[in-house]
């Protein structure tokens, strides 16, 4: 019985411990790209400099294919558009197996037949909220997924952007 409990409560504890983890991760991946410090080492004047920025930055996201200057989908879906609908094969499992119990427990009592159709109603239920749940995990894990390609993307283009503009005669640290 305890065990059943555990089990219960992770079910409703691991969406918002992923959510948690999908915060702390993007935290991260922000202080993980360092924001780019440049000298000019050739005397630049302000008007080269502006110049030299949009042309690197032009040609980076070229190189990358990431824009830091556009907004990207914050929608947790973006990957997996369908709307959510309870699987059959989930729902008839519980439904059978409810029955199955519902049976046994009506048996006991004197009715089979009520039993069973209790406790296919309940099973049914049962597995409405296991689809329901694989859906959550499912949805944590790609936020997961996106915020780890975003941060990447993120590293690379820094990179591309430093090494274009030290190419062009400044100091980038």
């Amino acid at each position: 019985m305890n065990h059943q409990i555990i089990e219960r409560v992770l079910r409703l504890v691991r969406p918002g411990l992923s959510v948690l983890l999908l915060g702390l991760l993007s935290t991260s991946a922000a202080a993980q790209a360092p924001q780019l410090y440049v000298y000019p080492l050739k005397q630049q004047s302000s008007e080269q400099q502006d110049r030299d920025r949009y042309e690197c930055h032009s040609w980076t996201v070229r190189q990358t294919g990431y824009d830091p200057s556009r907004a990207y989908s914050s929608n947790t879906n973006y990957l997996d558009p369908q709307p959510y609908r309870p699987s059959q094969p989930h729902v008839l499992r519980g439904a059978g197996r409810g029955a199955a119990l519902g049976a046994v427990g009506g048996a006991i009592t004197g009715d089979a037949g009520k039993g069973a159709a209790a406790g296919a109603a309940m099973g049914g239920l049962v597995g409405v909220f296991r689809r329901r749940d694989e859906r959550r995990q499912q949805a944590a894990q790609q936020q997961m997924n996106a915020a780890s390609v975003t941060a990447s993307q993120q590293m690379n283009y820094t990179r591309a952007m430093a090494a274009c503009l030290e190419g062009r005669g400044y100091n980038v640290k």
